[in-house]
C-alpha cells in the first residue's frame, strides 16, 4: 500500500513538475542564461510541491503502458512550452520598439549582448528587454503568469488530446499583436524622425554648403533620444497592460 501511495504522488509530481519545469525553462527572466539550471530545477521542484495539492484532482492516475506514459509527458511539455511562449510573443514587442528606435536614432550600428534576448541586439532593444523583465517583477505580474499556468491545469487536462488548433491560433495572435504594439511603441520616435528628415532634406537644398552629415547627426540622436526619455513611461504602461491581458484571458475568474 505505501508503495503504491508513493508512486501516484511521484508521478502526479512529475506532471506537474513536466509543465511548470517547461515554462520556467523558456519564459523570459526565469529562463535567461544568467540564471542557473539548477536554481530553475530547485524553484520548478518547490513550487511543484506547493500546487500538488491545488491541482492534484486534474491529473490523471498512471498510465500502465509506457508509450501512454511518454505521451502524456510529452504533452505536458507542449503544454508549458505553450504557456511559456505567450510570454516570449509579448517580451519580444520590446524587442521589436527596441530595434525601431535605434534605427530612427541612428544608433542600430551599436550592438550589445542582450541578456534577454541572448543575442547581439540594439542597445535600445537591450535596454528595453532589461527594463520590462525589471517591471514585470516589480508589478508582480509574474504572480499572474503563475496563476494561469495553475489555471491551465482545468483547462488543458493532463492526458486529454491536446488543442493544436486553438493553440497555434492564440501564438500566432500574440505574435501578430506583440509586432504592432512594437512598431506603436515605437510611433512617437517615427513621427519625430520623418519630420526631422523632411526638415534637414530642405536645408540640405537650400544650404548645399552644409555638411548634412557632420551636423544632422548629432542633433539627430539628441532628439531622438529626448523624444524616447519622454515617452518612456507611456510604452511601459502599454506594454505591462499587454502583457496582464495576454494571460488574463486564463484565469477562470
Amino acid at each position: 500500500m505505501l508503495e503504491q501511495f508513493a508512486a501516484v504522488n511521484i508521478w502526479m509530481l512529475t506532471l506537474v513538475m513536466t509543465r511548470l519545469g517547461t515554462m520556467l525553462s523558456l519564459v523570459p527572466g526565469f529562463g535567461a542564461s544568467y540564471v542557473l539550471p539548477r536554481y530553475r530545477l530547485s524553484l520548478a521542484l518547490v513550487m511543484s510541491f506547493m500546487l500538488l495539492p491545488v491541482v492534484s484532482k486534474y491529473l490523471p492516475p498512471m498510465p500502465d503502458a509506457v508509450p501512454l506514459l511518454i505521451l502524456t509527458l510529452a504533452g505536458e511539455v507542449v503544454i508549458g512550452a505553450f504557456m511559456a511562449s505567450i510570454a516570449i510573443a509579448v517580451v519580444s514587442a520590446l524587442q521589436t520598439a527596441g530595434t525601431l528606435i535605434a534605427l530612427f536614432s541612428s544608433m542600430a550600428n551599436a550592438l550589445v549582448q542582450d541578456a534577454v534576448s541572448q543575442q547581439q541586439s540594439s542597445v535600445a532593444a537591450g535596454f528595453l528587454s532589461i527594463m520590462g523583465i525589471l517591471l514585470i517583477f516589480v508589478t508582480d505580474l509574474h504572480h499572474l503568469m503563475l496563476r494561469a499556468l495553475v489555471e491551465s491545469f482545468e483547462l488543458f487536462r493532463p492526458g486529454q488530446p491536446l488543442m493544436f488548433g486553438d493553440m497555434s491560433e492564440t501564438v500566432a495572435r500574440r505574435v501578430a499583436d506583440a509586432f504592432a504594439l512594437g512598431l506603436k511603441m515605437s510611433a512617437p520616435l517615427l513621427i519625430v524622425a520623418l519630420a526631422y528628415y523632411v526638415t534637414i532634406g530642405v536645408l540640405g537644398r537650400l544650404m548645399p554648403q552644409l555638411q548634412v552629415f557632420f551636423f544632422g547627426l548629432p542633433v539627430q540622436i539628441m532628439l531622438q533620444l529626448w523624444v524616447f526619455m519622454v515617452a518612456l513611461s507611456g510604452m511601459m504602461l502599454v506594454f505591462l497592460e499587454m502583457f496582464r491581458d495576454s494571460y488574463a484571458s486564463f484565469l477562470g475568474a
